[in-house]
């Protein structure tokens, strides 16, 4: 019988679901002489973990939810050659839907591949790309490779990639012997959002990989990685491929025995959100206070040490081998309303199948929310999407048939932004989801712009009266101007941006935040100081399994006789409406 490879998901979201128990139990069963176990990272069914492949000849099968008991019928499977039939996602009618309208490229690797042993990626196809750079096409040749594929910033800006290495490479040191300086910016902060954490988990060469072609591209011989400190495994496996790719002369000086010299760091961040602007970045890279600057100089004159430097994101970079190896037709055949190519996306939230998806643009919000995502994970009807993180915004129901492109997001009031996309039922209120991301906006301005610094904190006071029952008609107007005054006036795209998802909840579901001010009701049922909770008292039994379990002491009753709670003192947690079995506690 063929030797087989048991592939065990051990990206950050496969080891919180129990993933490094199962791949502990394999790798002490298994027999090296039958069959070897093996890490991979999240191939993006993150709803299905833990998840193990088994690999043998031309044939794999992925099986997911697997705890111990069901690690022990795989392996009895590769023993016997009989693998179980049952738990098989790829040929689940829930795998089929999530798999088949993707297209994988900047994920071509994550997830069937391991990503700490550099054979595998070669194996692959892996620096490949670098080798035909480096032996058949100029610098300038691959800059016009890349300006054909049509790539674009998957950061958010979406500014033409081949564009920006164009007048990066241009650009001359200010002193001989100076460096050119080449950055991916993996400061990914927004909520909910873990596209780069994946892909740099899943696939660091292929971050590699495509830094490198872009260093040749321009001329650039330092580079940074600016990832932020929380994700300790991305920065393990980052650190791994960079030491493997200098034992092959892949990094470093004299790369493949050229000319060429590229030397590569992790730069790890303290998580500020306003460090995924670019200035703000590169003043955190020299030790700085990560604060933006007025542009210009733009990066690609004057940016680390006053020296010429290019930022892409990890997706960005992700994207370039493949353009190179494939061609730019193979990438730029995915084109709809101006945007070309692939998206990731963090499909999050209420949603059945949460994960990690690759998409071609022109795809609908509808198609990837209910056919990839399988719908609503509550049963209860979708009310929105939220899309570009804080400096997103929320786009209703009645909108999902919206393209996803940049053009068409954006005439939504939303932004393609990096990938998040968060979705949410009709239990959601949105005047609280405004005040969330504003929230968050608000708490991570670095307080250089007045109107960002002041103008958010307002905002952020009025959303909390409306949500406490407290607010007046007059404070939709005041947020609006004020919305406008920091949108003009902020320096960065964090300010710039800040007020989206205020202005996209008041544009759809203005009704909302009237419901709050004049009725003093949250028609979700969300805001604590707009609800009660009560017992019905014809479904009550008395067992008591409330008040014993409320943690304020607000139910009183008899033995078998009808309780009640005390809104004074409730403090509206909701454990006594998850305690009851009979579903007496409503919420009004």
């Amino acid at each position: 019988m063929e030797k087989c490879k048991l592939f065990v998901g051990l990206g950050s979201c496969g080891i919180a679901a129990g993933g490094q128990a199962v791949y502990d139990f394999l790798k002490g069963k298994a027999n090296p002489a039958v069959a070897e176990v093996v890490t991979t990272s999240c191939v993006g069914m993150c709803f299905a973990e833990p998840l193990v492949e088994v690999v043998r000849g031309g044939n794999r099968v992925l099986y997911g939810s697997v705890n111990a008991e069901f690690a022990e019928k795989i392996w009895q499977g590769v023993q016997s050659g009989a693998l179980p039939a049952e738990n098989r996602v790829r040929e689940s009618t829930e795998g089929r839907a999530y798999l088949s309208k993707q297209v994988k490229v900047a994920l071509r690797h994550c997830g069937v591949i391991n990503p700490e042993e550099i054979g595998e990626y070669l194996a692959a196809g892996g620096y490949e790309a670098l080798k035909k750079c480096l032996n058949k096409l100029k610098p300038a040749e691959v800059i016009d490779v890349v300006k054909e594929s049509g790539l674009a910033g998957r950061g958010g800006a979406f500014f033409p990639t081949g564009m920006k290495w164009g007048f990066f490479a241009a650009s001359k040191p200010k002193t001989e012997g100076g460096h050119k300086y080449l950055v991916c910016n993996a400061d990914e902060g927004d909520p909910g959002a873990f596209m780069d954490r994946a892909m740099i988990e899943g696939d660091p060469h292929g971050l590699i990989e495509g830094m490198l072609i872009a260093a040749y591209a321009t001329g650039a011989d330092y580079g940074y990685v600016y990832c932020r400190a929380e994700y300790p495994l991305a920065i393990k496996r980052l650190k791994i491929a960079i030491r493997e790719a200098e034992e092959r002369r892949l990094l470093g000086d004299r790369i493949l025995g050229t000319d060429f010299s590229f030397r590569l760091k992790i730069k790890e961040g303290a998580g500020a959100f306003v460090c995924g602007e670019e200035t703000a970045l590169m003043a955190s890279i020299m030790g700085r206070r990560g604060m933006p600057t007025l542009k210009p100089p733009f990066p690609a004159e004057s940016g680390i040490h006053e020296s010429p430097t290019n930022i892409n994101n990890v997706e960005t970079y992700e994207n370039v081998a493949f353009i190179i190896s494939e061609g730019a037709a193979e990438f730029n055949k995915y084109a709809h309303n101006g945007t070309i190519g692939t998206k990731v996306f963090a499909l999050a939230g209420k949603v059945k199948r949460a994960g990690l998806v690759e998409i071609p643009v022109g795809m609908t919000i509808r198609e990837l929310v209910e056919e990839i995502g399988g719908g609503s994970s509550t049963g209860r009807p979708l009310k929105a999407v939220q899309m570009g993180g804080p400096s997103g915004g929320c786009i209703p129901e009645r909108l999902f048939g919206t393209t996803i492109d940049v053009k068409s997001v954006t005439a939504t009031g939303a932004i393609m932004g990096s990938g998040g996309f968060i979705v949410m039922d009709d239990q959601t209120c949105m005047v609280d989801v405004a005040k969330y991301f504003l929230t968050f906006v608000q708490g991570e301005s670095c307080g250089k712009c007045t109107f960002c610094r002041i103008g958010t904190k307002r905002m952020l006071e009025i959303l909390s009266r409306i949500t406490a029952g407290k607010g007046a008609e007059s404070d939709i107007a005041l947020l609006e101007t004020l919305a406008g005054q920091i949108k003009k006036t902020s320096l960065c795209g964090l300010g710039q941006l800040a007020p989206n998802p205020v202005l996209t909840t008041l544009k759809y579901f203005r009704e909302e935040y009237l419901a709050h001010i004049r009725d003093k009701k949250c028609p979700a049922k969300v805001c604590k100081p707009l609800i009660r909770y009560e017992i019905r008292q014809d479904a009550c039994t008395g067992c008591g399994a409330c008040a014993k379990g409320c943690p304020v002491k607000a139910i009183s009753g008899e033995k078998k006789k009808a309780h009640a709670i005390d809104a004074g003192i409730c403090s509206r947690c909701g454990l006594c409406r998850e305690t009851c079995k009979f579903n007496a506690i409503e919420v009004n």
